[in-house]
């Protein structure tokens, strides 16, 4: 089950930047065929792979684990913009968020 995740994950995350296979095991220091190896199956990154696979990607492993967001990168990037703000800030980010988010109230 996780194997079949960290596969998938590692596939999706090298397609949202754009890079074959052979592109992101060369940017890794590996062998041309290695990102393939993982995402065929016949293998999987060791823990300093993956962690090297996350610091490429500029994620942490929580973010890796995370498919509630699309763009972790992009998420955190908010995140750390948001604690940034004020009080009052953060109300009126509140009722932007509301207003802008569909209503979830079931129609009568």
């Amino acid at each position: 089950m996780y194997e079949d995740f960290i596969r998938e994950r590692i596939n999706n995350l090298r397609m949202q930047h754009n890079l074959s296979e052979y592109q992101l095991s060369l940017a890794l220091g590996r062998s041309q065929g290695y990102i393939q190896s993982i995402t065929s199956g016949r293998t999987l990154p060791s823990m300093s792979a993956f962690l090297e696979i996350c610091e490429y990607f500029e994620i942490t492993p929580m973010e890796f684990f995370d498919t509630t967001q699309e763009d972790p990168l992009l998420f955190r990037t908010v995140m750390n913009d948001i604690r940034k703000l004020s009080e009052n800030d953060l109300l009126l980010l509140s009722l932007i968020i509301k207003r802008i988010l569909p209503d979830p109230s079931p129609e009568n």
